[in-house]
């Protein structure tokens, strides 16, 4: 088919986007930094993806939203943690679950974590 991208080449561009700015950026500044040449439903629809799979931070601003590209694999980690723990119903019954499932160290870290100590937790 003529003048269709390969499969994941526009979510690129908009990633690309967004790690060019110096700011978190609306789906105009997006679309204005691309070209103009899309819709702008097509780059809120790549944004609100990008934001789905964690590779991207949604913000409220007023009344649009600003993304960001995220950077740090365990960021992108929570934020997908996140994005399934609001999906469930019973939030206390999944951490119970997912809290119970972790190994010794893990436990650990959690505990550091939530005291407030600082550790290397790329083990």
């Amino acid at each position: 088919m003529v003048g269709r991208r390969p499969p994941g080449s526009l979510e690129a561009e908009v990633m690309a986007a967004l790690e060019s700015a110096s700011h978190p950026m609306s789906a105009a500044e997006v679309r204005a930094a691309l070209g103009s040449t899309l819709a702008y439903t097509t780059v809120m629809t790549v944004l609100a993806r990008l934001a789905d799979k964690g590779l991207a931070a949604r913000q409220q601003r007023g009344r649009a939203h600003v993304y960001s590209p995220v950077r740090d694999e365990a960021e992108v980690t929570a934020l997908r943690m996140r994005r399934i723990l609001n999906a469930g119903e019973d939030r206390a019954g999944a951490l119970a679950h997912f809290v119970g499932k972790l190994s010794d160290a893990e436990e650990a870290i959690l505990f550091d974590v939530l005291r407030g100590v600082d550790r290397d937790t790329s083990q």
